[in-house]
């Protein structure tokens, strides 16, 4: 069968629990084909293909007529279109004839082969057949408010009538449905139809002496739904809804995350777990949520062993989290490695960190990345609570929101950005993004670090849809505004696409202050200081710690200490720079040419430079236990942190995690003013890395800022710090989810 239906009012009207019902019904039958048939432009309907809930149609009949599209393509149905066309004189001929009608005014709205307009004067009525004379054109009238001047005998049921004969399917397995007068020509053509309720009066005066058409007195969906079980050529696509189970409160928690809360090792020949050795505390601060009697489940990936078919759910650790259930997604290491390490870091992590010229889009692997959204949204759905909170995080899971909804429309969920996010110029260079967009607005609550990056996702969903802002809050005294890159005056907090309200937030994560703490004190860690400290001799230490990444700058930190050291030949001896660079994931190919050049440059630098009582540069290529993280980070005068871009860096708060926890402690903080944690630290040193002037300075600003400027600037730093920290992050999450839509 076909349904052919209007949408604002009828299709997209109703009850939510009756759009759910009538959008299964099509998503499940093969053999129904969808035909939307409204008033709207081309470019006002495109969002609603991009909501993962609403089902795709067939085809697309819009503008009242005037346009008919294949829904997979977009593509003009010829040669319907054309004869359309021909038929149509143009926008310049009929706004030069309607300008001396007076009481009009033009719509603007996105509209091809068709001019509206609003009308106040009732009198327009009486001059209707004149001006269809004159223009050649035939004019409908809805609701007593809008004009629609058409090409001669073009409307919706006649587009519709084409179409269905040029498909070859029987008028009497199409359903038509509307609820205003301008959906009137849709009846009386040997369709089925229904006129739904609460519809304009006017149409159902009109259509209630039809034959076959079904005066509904339930709004919008409801109404299709009913004529399906009306009329018995329809009644076997139409099935009862299973009765929901009474509404409760749930306190589960499900988490999606790209891995367990712990390690699996092999001790004796045996497998088993253990808590992850986390610097940033956030997987630990997670499972906290869980320590209570709250049920909670955890979804993640785990790699199939062989000859496993399916991976039952398990407790992580029964004495420590008693509700709390691992529920795994079985991969294959070739999906994991396509997943993560191909298609992640080639397509999306060079567009989300603005490096356009390198983003890599292989169609084939989104597909693989929809499968695997659509399996940890498939396990949460089969093992989530009704009406629980759901929290996913991160990139790698952006389509699981659109495939959850769907699944479970109950559930409340919340998505946390741990990277950047990019102004729409750059975002929209991923060929996906309407259907990315489209996934994210399915969320009850989407948080970021920092709200310059909220403010270019609400960027790039006004690109893509029209919404309403319907809430705002100023971003001061929490975050720096209009004084560095990365700053705003103000934050959306809520906005309105016409189908749902989805809250937005910047919570940016903090660092474990305590568990720093903690490691720093213990008598390992100090004897460590102590003999780092020896090594240095005097000199001052600038320290650089990052993840081999071009994201990171590696190549313009070093460049600019090389024009540092040719321009301050008094400091050589003097100062001293560790760099400490984490390799990246093995088979990350991607990074292998940043690592070969930076490896060069250093090796140049040292050999210009070096002395047999100094080296300018340690630069150390491998992992470090994050006790010796800290100890380096306790030796350090200078944390020299200049990433080209960042979603936030936690390395920066760490630094001043250890730095904060000696009351004496002078260590000053340069950070690029592109880390998301700059709006942040407002006393930390600021500096611009695309400029290696800015570079210069800050450096040296810092090595010659005198020490009871440098003691204030990190008393400062360490009580933003100590404040808001990890815990912090979470439980203010976890809050304005709980809160979002109530």
């Amino acid at each position: 069968m076909i349904l052919a239906t209007d949408l604002d009012g009828t299709f997209l009207g109703g009850t939510h629990q009756h759009k759910e019902h009538l959008y299964n019904i099509i998503r499940e039958n093969d053999d129904f084909r969808l035909i939307f048939v409204t008033g709207r432009g081309v470019e006002s309907i495109l969002p609603l293909l991009s909501d993962p809930v609403i089902p795709r149609p067939d085809y697309i009949i819009c503008d009242v007529g005037a346009t008919v599209l294949d829904g997979a393509t977009l593509q003009p149905v010829q040669p319907i279109q054309n004869n359309i066309e021909n038929k149509w004189p143009g926008k310049a001929v009929i706004m030069e004839q309607m300008e001396h009608i007076g009481g009009l005014r033009l719509q603007t709205v996105p509209q091809q082969r068709r001019c509206s307009f609003f009308f106040d004067d009732e009198n327009i009525k009486s001059q209707i057949n004149e001006l269809e004379k004159t223009l050649g054109c035939d004019i409908i009238l809805s609701a007593n408010k809008f004009l629609d001047v058409l090409p001669r005998s073009v409307n919706k049921g006649s587009t519709l009538q084409h179409l269905v004969k040029l498909l070859q399917i029987p008028e009497t397995d199409v359903l038509v449905a509307g609820d205003t007068l301008n959906d009137l020509s849709l009846y009386g053509r040997g369709f089925k139809g229904v006129v739904v309720g609460e519809a304009e009066h006017a149409l159902t005066t009109a259509t209630r002496d039809l034959d076959d058409v079904l005066l509904s007195d339930t709004a919008g969906a409801g109404g299709i739904l009913e004529a399906l079980e009306h009329f018995s050529d329809f009644r076997p696509y139409f099935r009862e809804k299973t009765p929901a189970t009474a509404p409760n409160i749930s306190s589960q928690l499900v988490m999606l995350y790209h891995r367990f809360p712990f390690e699996t090792v092999e001790v004796n020949g045996k497998k088993i777990r253990r808590s992850p050795k986390s610097p940033n505390g956030i997987l630990p601060t997670l499972t906290n949520f869980f320590k209570t009697q709250r049920p909670g489940l955890w979804v993640a990936w785990q790699e199939k062993q062989e000859d496993e078919e399916q991976a039952e759910n398990f407790h992580i650790d029964r004495e420590q989290y008693p509700n709390l259930m691992a529920s795994p997604v079985l991969m294959e290491k070739e999906d994991i490695d396509i997943f993560y390490k191909l298609f992640s870091k080639e397509a999306f992590w060079p567009a989300i960190f603005s490096f356009t010229e390198k983003a890599q889009f292989n169609h084939e692997h989104w597909e693989h990345y929809l499968k695997i959204n659509r399996r940890f949204a498939e396990k949460a759905a089969a093992e989530a609570e009704l009406n629980a909170m759901v929290w996913i995080h991160d990139y790698n899971l952006w389509m699981v929101p659109g495939y959850l909804r769907m699944l479970r429309p109950d559930l409340k969920i919340g998505f946390f950005h741990h990277t950047a996010f990019p102004a729409a110029n750059t975002f929209n260079i991923i060929p996906w993004r309407a259907e990315i967009i489209g996934s994210l607005l399915q969320c009850d609550y989407v948080s970021f670090h920092i709200p310059r990056y909220v403010e270019n996702f609400v960027d790039v969903v006004k690109s893509h849809m029209p919404v309403k802002i319907t809430e705002q809050m100023n971003c001061a005294p929490r975050f720096l505004t209009y004084s560095c890159a990365m700053g705003t005056g103000t934050m959306t907090r809520e906005i309105d696409t016409g189908r749902r309200k989805i809250r937005l937030g910047a919570n940016p994560v903090g660092v474990h202050v305590d568990y720093i703490k903690e490691l720093t004190e213990k008598p390992s860690t100090r004897q460590l200081i102590t003999e780092l400290k020896k090594q240095t001799n005097g000199k001052k230490t600038i320290l650089s710690i990052e993840r081999l990444d071009y994201v990171k700058g590696p190549l313009e930190k070093i460049k600019a200490f090389h024009q540092f050291l040719e321009e301050h030949p008094n400091l050589h001896g003097k100062i001293e720079l560790i760099n400490i660079c984490t390799p990246p994931a093995s088979g990350m190919k991607i990074y292998e040419q940043v690592q070969q050049e930076l490896e060069q440059l250093i090796g140049k630098i040292n050999g210009q430079y070096s002395r047999i009582d100094w080296v300018p540069i340690h630069f150390f290529f491998r992992s470090f236990s994050f006790e010796e993280v800290l100890a380096y980070y306790a030796i350090s005068d200078i944390a020299w942190i200049t990433p080209l871009r960042d979603g936030l860096n936690l390395v920066a708060k760490e630094y001043v995690a250890v730095q904060g926890l000696n009351p004496e402690s002078d260590g000053a903080l340069v950070l690029s003013e592109f880390a998301g944690a700059s709006v942040e630290l407002p006393t930390a040193i600021l500096t611009n890395p695309y400029d290696n002037a800015s570079m210069k300075e800050s450096l040296l600003r810092a090595i010659s800022m005198n020490k009871q400027e440098r003691q204030i600037r990190m008393k400062r730093l360490y009580q933003n710090v100590s404040h808001f920290n990890i815990e912090y992050w979470a439980n203010e999450f976890m809050i304005e989810l709980k809160n979002a839509g109530e």
